[in-house]
């Protein structure tokens, strides 16, 4: 394999604070390497010092002699005075010179200018781009191409920027967090192309089933030096188990060996006077080698919850929508105790509303939530905390409570003893929030979540900035909890572990509850998919029978009357599904500027998964008639 680039001794810090120093590693053609630390070590600082965005303290990035290299940021910086179609073209890059090239060929009507510029095409791969860019960003759901980059959403926005770098086809593939803001649907559109791509990709993610479905080296961020490992994620978690334990060990045997060495040095001078200089070299190497700290500094979740009752809500003939837009229609529901939900949906489909209706935050248009009384929520908004910036860190949690109950009660913690179990030392804690990381804010919004002992927690997309050694404990946390919870997510690996079933906001009021976990569901959605493509081939089997003359005994009984009634109302739902479902496709392809275009995406997704579900069931009915 080429080798890519080469890092040597790569050295960065702020202040007193080291990130990482004199790390070296290399990428090779064809490598596919995830990037994993907790928050806080490193990993975007180490993306962009690759990257050339930010420069090291010391070392070198080597990169091949013309090597493309494409960077998503978290926050990608994209021109507000752009289309969305503008920003992904743009009026540089090998591609446009390739096109530019080509028209003023064929204007000229040169043969061997047109020859050239026909070689630049086909190296640039710019034959399709405009129409691959545009099937792109549908999938990646920005269907309005012509929409100004000034009026999308950050996610919008980070969308865009992955289209754009992804079809820039570079040599290196470099992503910091690809699958925050996207919905499942599109995270796993991603995993299925990057995992097929031959571009080779260097990535940071805590997204697990993504990282462990496309990566087959792992790089682990930890005490200021990188680790290797081949493998996924799986063999990553089993490795580097073995490789703590083995640093573990050595420790000890340093620290054995130091202790006789500190005797030797304790001595009087005049008594190791004659012995070799290199032994006191030695010994204060061994005495740097054993201050190393190998304690795990994690999260510590173990927070008391509240006692809850046997009644926790009933939702009664709940209705809401936004104009056209219908969130939930007619929706019924009594929550059990120690239940754990899920709530997955296409990005717009309300979800988030969902959570906010059953809390009071925002009014249903009818019907009621009938809410136990021990019940005490404890909401994670994906839209942050909502502390005063200009506060300290101790200061906003203070005011919250003078004291927290531990798990099991016996322990009473004062507020700056808990911020330490949430890895916010004193130090840390005389920090303004406006000066906090995103991990950092994460954890204060989840410190000042429990803090409160919950019985019911509402946990709105909390995997966007969690690493993943805290995402691990929140789910051990969560699968002990004593209380209720609700979770959206797009993290598939976290719903698996935690929830028992699933609501499936399918869009316009339409609420399916599954009986199972993320990976139950998508099993269910392939086989009933497969179980589609054989009724309908069944279908035309048996229409080619039937029109032979063959015998017809073999037919399923007749349709009931209540059955020939739902196969004549099913028959009107998909001509009007149909119907709109074409005229959105219309609209799509017009070029034309669109209003609400998210709404429209929203609903063509929705159209889609309805139709499935629907002719699905004509077809077992239109077996009986």
């Amino acid at each position: 394999m080429a080798s890519y680039l080469q890092i040597e001794n790569l050295t960065k810090s702020y202040g007193d604070r080291m990130l990482f120093a004199d790390i070296t590693f290399g990428i090779n053609e064809g490598d596919k390497i995830g990037l994993i630390a907790k928050n806080g070590m490193g990993k975007t600082t180490l993306l962009r010092c690759i990257a050339g965005t930010e420069s090291a303290d010391s070392g070198s990035v080597i990169f091949r002699n013309d090597l493309k290299v494409g960077f998503l940021e978290q926050t990608p910086h994209l021109d507000n005075n752009l289309s969305v179609l503008q920003t992904c073209i743009g009026d540089s890059g090998p591609i446009i010179i390739a096109i530019e090239s080509y028209e003023a060929a064929l204007q000229s009507g040169d043969i061997n200018k047109i020859a050239h510029a026909t070689e630049l095409m086909d190296a640039s791969q710019a034959w399709d781009y405009e129409d691959r860019l545009k099937q792109m960003l549908s999938q990646l759901g920005i269907p309005d191409f012509s929409m100004p980059v000034s009026v999308l959403s950050g996610g919008q926005k980070k969308r865009v920027a992955l289209a754009k770098i992804i079809l820039e086809n570079p040599d290196l593939l470099i992503l910091d967090e690809p699958t925050n803001h996207l919905d499942i649907s599109s995270i796993e559109w991603l995993e299925s192309y990057l995992s097929q791509s031959k571009m080779t990709i260097l990535m940071v993610t805590h997204d697990r089933y993504f990282l462990d479905r496309i990566c087959s080296k792992i790089i682990e961020l930890d005490h200021e030096q990188a680790f290797f490992y081949d493998g996924n994620y799986d063999n990553y978690l089993r490795r580097r188990s073995e490789r703590i334990e083995a640093m573990t060990a050595e420790l000890a045997k340093v620290k054995n060996t130091l202790r006789r060495e500190q005797e030797w040095m304790n001595r009087q001078p005049q008594a190791r006077a004659g012995k070799a200089k290199f032994r006191i070299d030695a010994f204060y190497d061994l005495k740097k080698r054993a201050a190393i700290d190998l304690r795990e500094r994690n999260v510590n979740l173990s927070v008391k919850s509240s006692y809850i009752g046997s009644k926790i809500f009933e939702a009664s003939h709940i209705s809401k929508r936004y104009g056209d837009k219908i969130i939930l229609n007619d929706f019924n529901y009594v929550f059990s105790r120690y239940e754990k939900l899920g709530i997955i949906g296409t990005n717009g489909v309300g979800k988030s509303t969902f959570i906010k209706m059953l809390q009071g935050l925002v009014p249903s248009d009818s019907g009621k939530w009938d809410v136990g009384e021990t019940v005490k929520f404890g909401y994670y908004s994906q839209d942050g905390i909502s502390f005063d910036p200009a506060k300290k860190v101790i200061d906003a949690i203070t005011e919250i409570a003078e004291n927290v109950v531990m798990n099991d009660g016996s322990q009473h913690l004062s507020p700056s003893q808990f911020l330490q179990h949430f890895l916010f030392s004193p130090a840390d804690q005389q920090k303004h929030i406006a000066k906090l990381s995103g991990g950092e804010r994460c954890r204060l919004h989840l410190a000042a979540v429990l803090m409160r002992s919950p019985n019911f927690l509402i946990l709105d997309e909390p995997t966007n900035d969690l690493d993943i050694i805290t995402l691990g404990l929140l789910e051990e946390y969560l699968s002990d909890f004593k209380g209720c919870a609700i979770i959206i997510s797009h993290d598939r690996y976290f719903l698996d572990n935690i929830v028992d079933h699933l609501f499936v906001l399918e869009g316009n009021g339409v609420v399916k509850d599954f009986p199972g976990n993320y990976s139950d569901y998508r099993k269910w959605q392939q086989d009933m998919a497969t179980q589609n493509a054989n009724e309908k081939a069944k279908i035309t089997e048996k229409t080619k029978k039937n029109g032979t003359g063959k015998d017809k005994a073999d037919r399923p009984a007749k349709l009931s009357f209540k059955e020939r009634k739902e196969l004549e109302e099913l028959t009107v739902e998909i001509d009007e599904l149909s119907t709109e479902k074409a005229m959105l496709e219309a609209a799509f392809a017009s070029g034309e500027q669109l209003t609400d275009i998210e709404a429209k995406s929203l609903r063509y997704n929705q159209l889609k998964d309805l139709l499935d579900i629907k002719e699905l069931r004509w077809l077992e009915l239109s077996e009986k008639q």
